[in-house]
């Protein structure tokens, strides 16, 4: 299923009001250690799957990446991006993340931030980026935690008072499609546990080197106070694997 709420005007005007949507990766309290992950990108060939606004795309540029290619099923969020974008070593592809068809060995790096979740064919996605890769090249991802996405209410357990008790775990090993709710809006997103998300990579022929389920930094709360609570259960689950 390729869902496409970006290019609902309502939608996208209330994503594009998101703290990381103006403030971009300065805002994502993941961004730190997702860069930490990523390998050097001086000189390199570098995908964005899901790329949104481009700030990855930009990021890797900073980084004197040679190529980078961002990709993005959402007509709006690529032409915020290309807006922002005034460099002729980035090119922008709409299209579905699952119907990328790249030539083998044709990037170094390839990178996708939050948007896996959505994608019902992760395996399929697995196998076409190991093949895009050159060998010794590296996939780095974030997704959704598995703790997050289980429950497709995705949100608190509250007390009388409306007070934050805890976090609900359920339906955990019912992997699947999960009918959600984001930014006023039903989302379709795709709950796998963590075990499905390490050993398709694995199946793929990938090496992993290394898994992340990141907090926000005291410096990031200190700026966004409101996500206090994202220090209580996990939120994203990273993944940085190798082709050998």
């Amino acid at each position: 299923m390729k869902e496409n709420k970006y290019d609902d005007p309502a939608f996208f005007g209330r994503y594009s009001q998101m703290a990381r949507s103006v403030d971009g990766l300065n805002a994502a309290g993941e961004w730190q250690t997702f860069r930490a992950m990523l390998p050097a990108l001086r000189d390199t060939s570098v995908l964005d799957l899901g790329c949104g606004f481009g700030w990855h795309c930009r990021y890797a540029r900073e980084q004197q990446a040679a190529i980078v290619v961002g990709v993005d099923i959402s007509e709006k969020m690529l032409e915020r991006a290309r807006q922002t974008t005034p460099d002729p070593a980035v090119t922008y592809i709409q299209q579905a993340i699952e119907d990328i068809d790249f030539a083998a060995g044709s990037f170094d790096v390839v990178i996708s931030s939050l948007a896996l979740h959505y994608v019902a064919a992760y395996d399929v996605v697995c196998r076409k980026v190991f093949n895009c890769l050159h060998s010794g090249g590296s996939f780095v991802l974030s997704v959704e935690h598995p703790v997050f996405t289980c429950n497709a209410a995705q949100d608190w357990y509250y007390d009388d008072a409306g007070a934050r008790l805890h976090w609900p775990v359920d339906h955990y090993q019912a992997e699947g499609m999960r009918q959600t709710r984001f930014l006023d809006t039903d989302v379709v997103k795709y709950h796998r546990t963590a075990a499905t998300w390490v050993n398709t990579l694995l199946d793929a022929g990938f090496r992993i080197r290394h898994l992340s389920e990141p907090q926000p930094t005291p410096e990031i709360l200190a700026q966004y106070p409101e996500m206090r609570d994202e220090t209580r259960r996990p939120i994203f689950l990273m993944i940085a694997a190798d082709k050998p």
